[in-house]
């Protein structure tokens, strides 16, 4: 027997005056889903996911849950007004007794819950409200960008979470690796109405693309055959004879139809221009420390950037990534060691806390009011890489159109800011990009052509990202930053760096432990994997490359579930308990039972993947 859908969405029309968001939308999400939300910035995808959540109300149409069923949503702004810490906000609707599972979230997604919520950056308090969310597990969590402000190693644990859950999900998110991992089906919004796939992210861009190709075939028949009807039409008169009025009411609804269809967004017609070659060395670093009080940055760490290399900074939230690339930059001095800067430097840099746009500004005035982009005498142009160009057509090649040139960048969604950002950053020429978190928010066909736009450009890029894909498309370094002053230069993408670092599993017994030494000594030995060496590896293992990856990550579940065990152990070994509080004593019970439970279950697969590994 078919089981009832957890939430259906009929016949849902939306208008924010203009076009419709939506029109006649119906869809529904099952017990157990795992989708992945997908389609271009403002689109409408968050807005979707507020109807699905309650939070907006449709024009017209019917939104039905399943009785009984809990929803959580997670937004890109919490609401954290009345609340004096993080920890308050994320435990406000728990029970005192299950207070230890946003604890167990926070050290997962590396947030205090101490911090006042005054004080607290955005990112704090996104992290803050997904663990809200883990923790209250819902069986339907709708997750609006969860990743973004996340580094590597908390996207890891919320990429294991969700993986192991069994309640159904929606995801919006612009992390491709992320989306491949966890999603079995995909809703994609194009132009007003939602398509659904019954498979996951890996199979999308096959499928957008096919439907458009369809689509472009269609139009160009449809084209075809409006312009052979016109003909007969025109031909019928010139030649006095009787027209067919029924082919006539026929052109006129071929033309009807064709007016009526609405054109696909085009990709932004981004452009980078290098400026004046640099010198071969761009930078030179020698010796590097730096240290703020008894945390240090780096230690002793050494780096050359030769001119039209891609170095990608990688490493936790907090550990300095920022702090080296301004001392490699010559804005901030070590504590030891020299920097070195090449001749005829033209930087260009992208700050990811998009400081450099004032919220309150239109976005005329963002441009114009550029001093590198302003126009002399010319109140309506900007300067483009040499060249004036009119404000509004400049903003329409990034995808904005007339209307928002007048509007306030606080008004702009998350992915409309960094494209402005963007804008601003590729108006001028440069021959140094530095790039801080530039995918975070922008859909996937804007990070395709920007992927394509750094692999074209003639200068040197330096990037943060916490984008594995994006990493293993872009860079040809990885410098990873693993705390206590480590910084390790390998080469290669965000794969390569962790083949070269042979990340192995815990060692269960002596045949498996000469099997991981056998490993990490063949992997420190092999010569730099170039990109994509990490599925051909996986394949001469015996391992599909998302078996490969399942086995990278399992040795950190498993610590996790260790750690956690440990946590409600000592939980349950507080005196008197079970007497004093004994609804606390049976949920921990509880929960000590399941996490033993994954623990055994994460151990066997490992196991068996490290087998079938050979």
């Amino acid at each position: 027997m078919a089981q009832a859908p957890l939430l259906q969405l009929s016949q849902i029309s939306l208008t924010f005056g203009g076009d419709p968001v939506f029109d006649d939308l119906t869809l529904s999400v099952q017990p157990g889903d795992r989708v992945a939300l997908v389609g271009r910035n403002g689109s409408g995808k968050s807005t979707l996911m507020k109807v699905m959540a309650g939070l907006v109300e449709a024009d017209r149409g019917d939104v039905v849950l399943s009785p009984g069923t809990s929803v959580g949503y997670m937004e890109q702004e919490p609401d954290m007004s009345g609340f004096a810490t993080l920890g308050d906000f994320a435990t406000s609707r728990l029970d005192l007794s299950e207070h230890y599972k946003v604890e167990i979230a926070g050290e997962g997604l590396k947030f205090d819950p101490a911090r006042p919520v005054e004080t607290a950056s955005g990112g704090e308090r996104r992290r803050a409200a997904l663990a809200k969310l883990m923790a209250e597990a819902p069986e339907l969590m709708l997750l609006d960008e969860p990743t973004n402000h996340l580094d590597i190693e908390a996207i890891a644990w919320l990429e294991a979470e969700l993986g192991q859950t069994r309640a159904a999900y929606v995801l919006i998110s612009h992390d491709r690796a992320f989306l491949r991992a966890l999603t079995r089906a995909t809703l994609w919004i194009d132009r007003g109405k939602v398509a659904r796939q019954e498979k996951g992210f890996e199979h999308f861009e096959a499928w957008r693309d096919k439907t458009w190709e369809d689509e472009d075939m269609a139009r160009h028949k449809l084209d075809r055959k409006i312009k052979s009807e016109a003909r007969w039409a025109v031909e019928g008169i010139s030649a006095r004879r009787k027209r067919n009025q029924g082919r006539v009411r026929n052109l006129a609804a071929l033309r009807e139809e064709r007016g009526n269809q609405i054109r696909r967004k085009g990709a932004a017609a981004m452009e980078l221009e290098a400026g004046p070659a640099s010198g071969k060395k761009v930078i030179e670093a020698k010796g590097l420390a730096k240290a703020y009080g008894d945390k240090p940055i780096v230690k002793s760490f050494d780096l050359l950037v030769n001119r039209g290399d891609r170095v990608a900074f990688v490493g936790p939230n907090g550990v300095g990534k920022t702090t080296l690339i301004k001392m490699l930059m010559g804005q901030e001095a070590p504590d030891e060691g020299e920097v070195k800067l090449g001749t005829n430097l033209v930087p260009a840099i992208f700050d990811q806390s998009r400081a450099q746009l004032d919220p309150e500004m239109t976005l005329w005035e963002s441009l114009t009011g550029d001093k590198e982009m302003r126009v002399s005498g010319a109140a309506d142009q900007v300067m483009v890489r040499g060249t004036p160009k009119h404000v509004v057509g400049y903003l329409k090649e990034f995808l904005f159109d007339e209307a928002q040139a007048r509007a306030k960048v606080k008004s702009l969604s998350g992915g409309e800011k960094a494209r402005l950002l963007l804008a601003k950053l590729m108006a001028r020429e440069s021959n140094l990009l530095v790039l801080d978190e530039p995918t975070n928010d922008l859909d996937v066909e804007t990070l395709d052509l920007l992927q394509e736009l750094l692999d074209g450009y003639d200068g040197t890029v330096m990037l943060v990202s916490h984008d594995r894909d994006f990493l293993d498309r872009v860079a040809s370094t990885t410098i990873a930053m693993e705390g206590d002053g480590r910084a390790t230069v390998y080469a290669g993408g965000w794969s390569d760096y962790r083949a070269q670092r042979a990340e192995q599993a815990p060692v269960k017994d002596a045949r498996a432990a000469e099997k991981s030494a056998a490993k990490a000594q063949s992997a420190a030995q092999a010569p730099a994997a170039p990109k994509k060496e990490a599925q051909k590896e996986a394949q001469k293992s015996g391992l599909s490359f998302t078996e490969k990856h399942r086995l990278e990550e399992l040795p950190l579940v498993i610590e996790r579930y260790e750690a956690e065990i440990a946590k409600l152990e000592q939980f349950l070994a507080q005196p008197d308990l079970y007497q004093k509080e004994p609804v606390k004593f049976a949920k921990g019970t509880e929960a000590l039972a399941e996490r033993q439970q994954l623990l055994a279950a994460a151990e066997e697969e490992w196991m068996e993947l490290e087998e079938k590994a050979g």
